[in-house]
């Protein structure tokens, strides 16, 4: 399969790296969640080319995963802020800085700590089942067949 087929995939995972499955993208995300919003500010962060950021942030906004605001009219320049589509891949944002902190924080631990603003405590991400709230692990969890749509 070529990389520009899995958008046409009948499965969730490949549709979805399709959008958000290269490392500089993946890269880009996790500063848009750190609060990065411009351009000069991703490139200057990642240290990697010019046109790997804009070509990066041009598929995100096509994606509707950002959307491009003018924050400044003279000369016109914009910044890139999380749609709701954007937001919604908080938690797995977070899955992949919890699996990193979990293998790779090596001995002085995670670089970043999440603390809970509602309740102030630093936590760790948990996946929890919608309708029970019991923890979910991959053991814990079997699939079946959808709803598939009569073509």
């Amino acid at each position: 399969m070529k990389w520009n087929e899995l958008s046409d995939q009948p499965c969730s995972v490949a549709r979805s790296v399709a959008v958000i499955g290269d490392r500089w993208t993946l890269m880009l995300l996790r500063d848009c969640f750190l609060g990065v919003r411009r351009f000069e500010d991703f490139e200057r962060r990642l240290g990697i080319s010019r046109s790997i950021v804009a070509d990066r942030l041009k598929r995100l906004v096509a994606a509707g995963v950002l959307r491009r605001e003018a924050y400044q009219q003279r000369p016109v320049r914009h910044e890139y802020r999380l749609t709701d589509k954007g937001l919604a891949l908080h938690p797995v944002i977070m899955a992949v800085v919890h699996w990193g902190d979990a293998h790779y924080a090596g001995e002085a631990g995670p670089p970043l700590i999440h603390r809970h603003k509602a309740c102030g405590c630093d936590f760790a991400p948990v996946m929890t089942c919608s309708e029970c709230a019991a923890p979910l692990a991959a053991r814990d969890v079997e699939v079946r067949p959808g709803k598939v749509s009569a073509n």
